[in-house]
This record gives C-alpha cells, structure tokens and sequence, in this order.
C-alpha cells in the first residue's frame, strides 16, 4: 500500500488514484532562461524516481512536466544578449534537456510549452471574469482577486488577513487589493505579445500552469509536485484559478520536494554559491554520481551539497558497482529483498531505506563472490539490478564505471599533507569556516578525511 504525504492536507494518506489503475500526474518544470541548477536538477530527480516507481507498480501513468517558455526573465536575459525572446528560450530547452538525459530522466509523457497554450490560458482567464473571479484593472491587465476565493491559503497555511504587502506581494495602485495577482499582462513596447479580448498581451506564470494541467490532465487528477519554494504563491495560486474556474477540487495530492543547500547554506546566486548542473558533472566519474546523491535524501527534506558529500555518494555507488563486477546475466531476484525495497519506497518514497535495502543485497553477493558459490552470486546480482533499476541508477556497464577516472583534481601526497595541517591549524584557531573549506577542497579531490580524538587526523583517498 502506497502512502504519500499530501502537503495539502499535512500528513500521509493511502494513495488512490481518481481512476482505477491510473494515474494522472503534473509537476512544474523549468523557466529557461539558463543552463538548470542544483535546486531543479532534485525536482526533475526526484520526481523521475515517482514515476519510475508508480509505473512498476503497474499503474498507467500520465506524467506531464511543463515548460515555461515565455516570462519576465526570459525576456530579461534576451533583451541583455541582444537575442531574440523565443530563440533564447529553445536554446535553454535544448540545453536542459541535454542535462536531463545526461541525469539519465526518462522523457515526461507530455512536455507542454506554455505559448503552445495561449487559446486555453484566454479560455480560462474569461470564465474567471465572468464568475467574477477577476478583473480587468485600470493598466488594462487581468487580475485575480485573492479575496473571493474562500479557500485561498489553504495549501500553505497562509490567512489572508496575515498576508502583508512587502517582499513577496508586489504593491501595485492598478489593483483592487494588494495580493491580487496578474493573469493576464498588457503589453508593452518591444515585448512578445498575443491578441485577447482584453487587448495585446502576454499571460501571468500562475495562469500558464493551470491552463496546460487542466487542459491535459482534466479539471480533477490525482497528483501534482513541484519544488517547495513553489507551495506559495504559484501553487496556491494554481488551486485558485483552477477551482474557481473548474468548479472541482483540482488535485488529490500534491508532493513538494525540499531545497537544495550548499555547505549548509541556502543556494542563491546573491551568496556566489549558485551552481549549474553542467558545472557539477564536469568534475564527477560519472553524472550517475549526482543521481545518486539527490535520491540519498528523503525528497520532503533538505539535502545539503558538498563537495563532501559529493565524494561519499561517489565512493558509495562505486561500492555498489565492485558488488556487480564479474558477474553475468542471469539469476532470481529475492523476493524478501524485493518485498523490503517496497516497504521503503510505498512509506512515501523513502529512498535512504531503500538505497540500505540495495547496500545489504550488496554486502551478500560479496559474500556469495567471495565464498564462490556462483548460483546465490548471480541471484544477488540479478537482484541489485532489479532494485536499482527502480531508482534509475547502476545502469552502466561495472567494469567500464570502475575504469573512470573521478574528474577531480589529483592532489599529490604532499599538497595533501600540507592541506590537512592547514586545516588542523585552523580548527584550532577555531577559525571552522576555513577549515570546512579545506575539508571541502580536500573532498573534490577525492580525499577523504577522518577526526580522531586529541586532535589526530587521518586522511585517504577515496
């Protein structure tokens, strides 16, 4: 039995689908305008291992990820290159999907692009007016009006009245109320533009969403996800447009995955601690490294990057790989371990019980190797494969992963020696943020480190 925690409702419900052994499913994919960072490359992550896992459950899935492809910042970023709008916009397309398939993702059923849906986003902005869910303000856009809608806040626990304008609501004298939001923007001078009945213009991020979802999906399905930083406003805001102008409940449940932290701070280009996907998997063995390290975490948690962590998950995955060399095709797969992965995975995808599951499988086909007893070895090989596969990781050949170089620099013993007394020096001066840096430094190397007591450190490559 499947059990997913619904952010709608706060706790863990039994899954069931709207339809008999089906499943229709929508997440928010990117804005591209860049090259995608470490923060999407866990959404596209983890919600790849849903679908995965839903479809081996035998359901009949519709996985539908969005791209939004017409938005203040893609039109920021082409007006600074000099480029045109819609190419910039294919070229980042492009580019993230050459990075999805290098995070080895499987192809969402249906990729809507927003301006694909500008006919159904009119459509549902029109009905919203004319139930008296927006407005067309005095600037001549189309605004949601917050207040009208009883069940505002009920996704991210926000009240209404508590609600103040500032940071995240932007104050605008054209609207009615304060956190009223756009659904429909007039155009201005040099912006791409559409006709509509309220004149040229382009529509608002939330109405895009609940336009392409409703439109493939149908008004009522069963799961939506998306990152956290999304809960509020966008897909609040979503559950707004979309019921007010459906006139269903929308969603059963929808999943949030947790940020992305850099050296246990918040990722943001503001801090300098922002990385691309491509920057990352140029110093890795493998991108199934990365892979690897988004899914060790539990989705709903922060997960925090480190060149530390980074090299564990490398020498981890590598273990794995070792368990698999020299072993052929063949074998049984264990149904006891079979049985465990999916107590893991159906107590809402917990994928660190899971991953333990693949690791004791692991420890046994070593053991069955060593002892030379080839019957059990192919049994756990067959099983490791299986599993995993569940997780879309160990899919390369072991003998050519074991022969990849790490990507990391090569530090030679004595640089290493020097950078571990600095290190000793200054965690004694109890200057700790230069001496996590060195840590850090020592990790993308592939060197691995080790606090004994009375100030003994050990170090090893990994």
């Amino acid at each position: 039995m499947l059990r997913i925690h619904n952010s709608l409702t706060g706790v863990k419900e039994e899954f069931k689908p709207l339809r008999a052994a089906e499943v229709r499913m929508y997440v928010c994919g990117i804005t591209v305008y860049d090259h995608i960072h470490l923060g999407h490359a866990r959404m596209l992550t983890v919600f790849d291992m849903v679908q995965r896992y839903l479809r081996s459950m035998g359901f009949k899935l519709t996985y539908v990820r969005n791209i939004t492809d017409i938005d203040d910042k893609i039109i920021e970023r082409a007006a600074v290159n000099g480029e045109d709008w819609s190419a910039l916009a294919r070229r980042f397309t492009a580019a993230m999907h050459e990075d999805c398939a290098a995070l080895g993702l499987a192809a969402p059923d249906l990729e809507p692009r927003a301006t694909d849906f500008i006919d159904a986003i009119i459509a549902m902005i029109k009905t919203l007016i004319r139930k008296g869910y927006a407005y067309v303000a005095r600037d001549g856009d189309v605004m949601y009006a917050v207040r009208r809608f009883a069940g505002y806040g009920r996704l991210s626990g926000k009240k209404i009245d508590d609600l103040q304008a500032g940071a995240r609501v932007q104050v605008d004298g054209a609207k009615l109320d304060p956190l009223d939001f756009v659904l429909w923007k007039s155009a201005k001078p040099g912006e791409p533009a559409w006709a509509s009945p309220w004149g040229a213009g382009r529509p608002g991020w939330h109405i895009e969403c609940s336009a392409m979802s409703t439109s493939l999906l149908g008004s009522h399905f069963d799961v939506h996800g998306g990152g956290v930083d999304l809960k509020f406003p966008h897909h609040e805001n979503e559950i707004a447009q979309s019921c007010a102008a459906c006139g269903t409940p929308f969603v059963n449940v929808w999943m949030h995955n947790g940020f992305v932290r850099i050296n246990e701070e918040k990722m943001s280009k503001s801090l300098g601690n922002f990385s691309t996907v491509r920057d990352v998997l140029a110093t890795l063995r493998h991108p199934e490294v990365l892979r690897f390290f988004l899914i060790s975490s539990h989705y709903r948690g922060p997960i925090n990057y480190s060149a530390a962590q980074l090299t564990q998950a490398d020498e981890t995955l590598l273990g794995l790989y070792r368990a698999l060399e020299d072993t052929g095709p063949g074998g049984q797969v264990d149904a006891g371990a079979l049985a465990e992965f999916r107590a893991a995975m159906d107590d809402d995808f917990n994928t660190p019980a899971a991953l333990a599951v693949l690791q004791g499988v692991a420890r046994d086909l070593n053991s069955a190797k060593a002892a030379q007893r080839r019957d059990a070895a192919a049994d756990g090989a067959a099983t490791l494969r299986a599993l995993a596969a569940l997780l879309g990781i160990l899919q390369q050949d072991p003998g050519a992963y074991l022969q990849r170089g790490s990507g990391a620099q090569t530090l030679a013993d004595p640089h290493v020696e020097a950078l571990v007394e600095a290190r000793r020096g200054a965690r004694a001066a109890k200057n700790f943020a230069e001496g996590d840096k060195i840590r850090d430094e020592l990790a993308a190397a592939g060197i691995l480190i080790e606090d004994k007591p009375g100030g003994v450190t050990h170090w090893r490559r990994a």
